[in-house]
């Protein structure tokens, strides 16, 4: 997978002559080195090679590359030499400043970027390499791939977010080519953009990672990650707490009603003096188990109308005794 794009590593195309080249047609005919087997060179001057119908007779290619192409090129054993290199290679400057060769501009580079999303558009200005000596001696128009940064994909994540944060720090200057902030870049990618270097670009560094050191970030990354699920578990429980405690606490209150009921049917069927003492004394039991309760202030509401309740009921018992009793007088 990659984590990003590091800097634009141009192709320079170097030739012999008197003419300006600014099309690879005009390399028909001519003995080129493309780059060794297996190097980076090789496979992107090949297609380009092939795209322009000169990558075939009469056109001679050599699988040489890097110091062994410069030198057959300075010495005419070649006409034309591919390199994929930094600027600031020491071979490139040797050729920049060798007499008899010279560095084709593209004329068609945009085409090329269009066809080729890989491929970008950069400009060698003049005398950047050397201003003393004026290299080069124009400004060039380059086509240039991206060094990319690969990685397994069995990389651990948090080593994600340390490697880019690194490479940002080597590569986020800017160079010749690039503008400061540049790179690394989720653009220019020949393998699938890892999901935490995805991350890493939308959002940058995590909180945790610009403030703590590597191991405590990593961390607290994690235990965010295993409590976010947790958290989405226990939600609906949060909901649920506050009516169950309610319930719990009035249910302790409204149980004894029915007792307190069942005394208060009663009195209307209680037919001697002896049942109403009964009621009395259940009443007296129910509010002595009543006043052992511990409520919460603000539940205790309920606790008062239930005692209310008790004193009504035997109020109402006390009524019935009287009248039980005047009845008997009379």
């Amino acid at each position: 997978m990659s984590l990003g794009s590091l800097y634009y590593e141009p192709l320079w195309v170097f030739y012999r002559g008197g003419g300006q080249l600014g099309r690879l047609a005009q390399l028909r005919g001519k003995r080129l080195a493309v780059g060794e087997p297996g190097s980076g060179t090789r496979p992107v001057a090949l297609q380009l090679l092939q795209e322009n119908g000169i990558d075939g007779a009469p056109t001679v290619i050599s699988d040489i590359g890097g110091s062994e192409a410069a030198d057959a090129l300075v010495h005419a054993r070649v006409d034309a030499a591919f390199f994929i290199a930094s600027p600031r290679s020491p071979l490139i400057r040797q050729l920049l400043g060798t007499k008899g060769l010279k560095l084709m501009s593209f004329d068609r580079a945009e085409a090329y970027t269009r066809i080729h999303r890989y491929l970008s558009r950069v400009i060698l200005p003049r005398g950047v390499i050397d201003l003393e000596h004026d290299l080069p001696a124009r400004d060039t128009v380059l086509l240039a791939p991206t060094a990319n940064l690969v990685a397994r994909s069995d990389l651990h994540p948090a080593l994600v977010d340390l490697v880019l944060r690194v490479a940002t720090e080597v590569h986020g200057s800017g160079g010749l080519f690039d503008k400061t902030g540049e790179f690394p870049s989720p653009k220019h990618l020949e393998f699938a953009l890892s999901p935490e270097a995805k991350r890493y670009y939308k959002r940058g560094p995590s909180f945790w990672q610009r403030y703590l050191p590597f191991w405590a970030a990593t961390f607290v990354d994690r235990m965010i990650v295993m409590l976010v699920p947790v958290i989405a578990l226990l939600f609906p429980l949060f909901k649920i707490v506050p009516p169950t405690y309610k319930w719990r606490v009035r249910r302790r209150v409204y149980r004894w009603y029915k007792d307190v009921k069942s005394i208060d049917i009663g009195l209307y069927y209680a037919k001697s003096a002896e049942k109403l003492a009964e009621y009395v004394s259940e009443l007296d039991r129910i509010d002595a188990e009543v006043n052992k309760m511990s409520i919460p202030l603000a539940y205790a509401d309920q606790l008062y109308n239930l005692r209310m309740h008790i004193d009504l009921v035997r109020h109402k018992i006390e009524d019935a005794a009287k009248n039980m009793a005047s009845a008997t007088d009379a």
